[in-house]
């Protein structure tokens, strides 16, 4: 594929933007090579600058459930264009997103809206330690909650302890208060609990990872948070920034059968526009300004091309009983169909999936399967490089790193998927 125009722009952007890109996810960092540029979209289909079309599973790095340019949004955010961009007032569908959100995840009573998942953790945390007067945070190793600087840290080598920055302008004092888990690992939590319960404010997990690419929570480990932080007074926190709405119309906790005290949502809530929320049990909610005393606040929070943008995607889910089985059935296609491919072909991969989220990990030697960040960060990277760019040359577009999450939609089809699994076998075989 020609992709001489994508080249040069992103040449241009070096010299305006740190590394051409204005998040770090998009520099193929992990691949090599430049950024593809894109154009445009439509349903399941991407359109660089230089004409080339692809199919999508990045989609937004999750948002576009309903695909590109779903009628039903375009129509609500150009209605909501003519009205007016921002207000920094109260509208409506404020009230009608909110309705939704809590109608579709029973852990919720009342929510607020934010401007990204990252300001979303970074409030709900401060509501945590807010609300139980205590400071302590546990984080899990592999799992990312946004750029925020108490959650920028890194594990040292006991089963939990105290962190230590891992980003330059995060100050060790920032991180101390921060306890790392690895994932996954009950005999982990049960430790951490029985030397901190007392000073945990609360725990935020990625119920399913997403940032080491896609490993599901088991059921065990996220059932003993649940009953950890109950005995101990801390605060549970889902981070469903990428699993809300993805995995179930509830979320992963839906899924889990699993009511957390705190949820953090973004991306799907908001259409493909920017946004994020976090909502949980109504007396927590209600230790924030300004009916209590935590503060948070945003003057574009609850924007009206955001919400309608939400309303509309949340909406077309609602209303149709059958979405998240089709949703699940065309992603456990795709991810069977990778991985019978890499079999054949003589590979060692898994393919997790859940819901509309999996991940092509090429494993190491000593892995059967990846269920933590260890187990995924032995993955080997080289080969995936090289099978992104037979893909991308076939025309699919994966994400650019062997530790992010492939995302499908509604509007990918039974043959969109065969195509994929045919590219994909030829990728594979030209790997040996």
């Amino acid at each position: 594929m020609n992709r001489e125009k994508s080249r040069q722009i992103f040449e241009q952007a070096v010299t305006l933007i740190p590394g051409g890109v204005n998040s770090p996810a998009r520099a193929f960092g992990g691949v090599g090579g430049s950024p593809v540029v894109i154009d445009h979209a439509e349903g399941p289909w991407l359109f660089d600058v230089d004409g080339n079309r692809y199919i999508d599973y990045v989609l937004s790095w999750g948002p576009m459930i309903l695909g590109h340019c779903d009628p039903r949004v375009t129509t609500a955010l150009n209605y909501a264009t003519s009205r007016g961009t921002s207000f920094g007032a109260p509208t409506l569908a404020e009230n009608t997103l909110a309705e939704l959100v809590i109608k579709m995840v029973p852990s919720v009573e009342k929510i607020r809206f934010v401007n990204s998942g990252t300001e979303a953790t970074m409030s709900a945390i401060r509501l945590a330690r807010g609300f139980t007067g205590r400071n302590k945070i546990v984080k899990f190793i592999g799992c990312y909650h946004g750029h925020v600087d108490s959650l920028l840290v890194a594990a040292g080598s006991a089963a939990a302890t105290l962190s230590v920055p891992n980003s330059p302008g995060v100050t060790p004092g920032t991180a101390s208060d921060t306890l790392l888990v690895e994932y996954n690992d009950v005999a982990g939590v049960r430790e951490t609990f029985a030397k901190f319960g007392a000073e945990i404010a609360g725990v935020i997990v990625e119920p399913v990872g997403g940032n080491m690419g896609c490993v599901p929570g088991s059921p065990e480990f996220l059932h003993t948070l649940r009953d950890e932080t109950a005995k101990s007074g801390s605060i549970l926190i889902f981070d469903e920034v990428m699993s809300g709405f993805r995995v179930a119309k509830g979320g992963a906790q839906e899924y889990y059968g699993i009511a957390p005290d705190l949820t953090t949502f973004g991306k799907i809530i908001g259409g493909g526009l920017p946004v994020g929320a976090y909502g949980g049990r109504r007396d927590i909610m209600d230790a924030v300004t300004p009916v209590g005393k935590v503060y948070q606040a945003g003057t574009l929070s609850g924007n009206p091309l955001a919400t309608a943008a939400g309303i509309a995607t949340l909406s077309a889910i609602d209303s149709d009983p059958e979405f998240y089985a089709k949703i699940d059935r065309t992603t456990t296609r795709l991810a069977d169909g990778i991985a019978r491919a890499a079999s054949d072909a003589g590979v060692k991969v898994a393919v997790p999936h859940i819901g509309g989220m999996s991940t092509v990990f090429f494993l190491s030697e000593q892995d059967d399967a990846v269920v933590d960040w260890p187990s995924s960060s032995r993955c080997d990277k080289a080969l995936f490089a090289k099978f992104f760019w037979n893909l991308l040359d076939a025309g699919v577009y994966l994400p650019c790193s062997q530790f992010e999450t492939m995302f499908t939609s509604s509007a990918h089809t039974d043959a969109i998927i065969d195509e994929t699994v045919d590219a994909a076998a030829k990728a594979f075989k030209n790997l040996r």
